[in-house]
């Protein structure tokens, strides 16, 4: 099994930064892939980057956040990161770190077994 714990959330003016952390409590020798959601007031959950357990560390970000979010992974920490730059009031959400299995990187939440609490992140005009 493994638990979640995401960090690093909070209050940033348009064009700023933030840097979200993800760590995750697990057995030795478990392999996740570890993907950043995120849900918006009155919307779905949605799909944010991903990494996979793979030796190369496999990434994948969706394409609204390409160039701007780029997630990391910390195999010694068990930590993975979501560097989030010239933030946009549109990424205002709570952001969810996620845990699958598969190690292909998948956008669907269904995949995705085991979540963390969530962090606010308010980006203002």
């Amino acid at each position: 099994q493994v638990q979640l714990v995401e960090s690093g959330g909070g209050v940033v003016q348009t064009g700023g930064s933030l840097r979200l952390s993800c760590a995750a409590s697990m057995r030795p020798g478990s392999k996740y892939t570890i993907a950043w959601f995120r849900r918006a007031p009155g919307k779905e959950r949605e799909f944010v980057a991903g990494v996979s357990w793979t030796d190369n560390n496999n990434t994948y970000h969706a394409d609204f956040v390409k160039g701007r979010f780029t997630i990391s992974r910390d195999n010694t920490k068990k930590t993975v990161h979501l560097q989030m730059d010239s933030l946009k009031p549109e990424d205002t959400a709570v952001y969810y770190c996620a845990a699958s299995t598969n190690w292909r990187i998948t956008t669907s939440t269904k995949q995705y077994l085991t979540w963390g609490q969530g962090t606010q992140v308010t980006v203002s005009s």
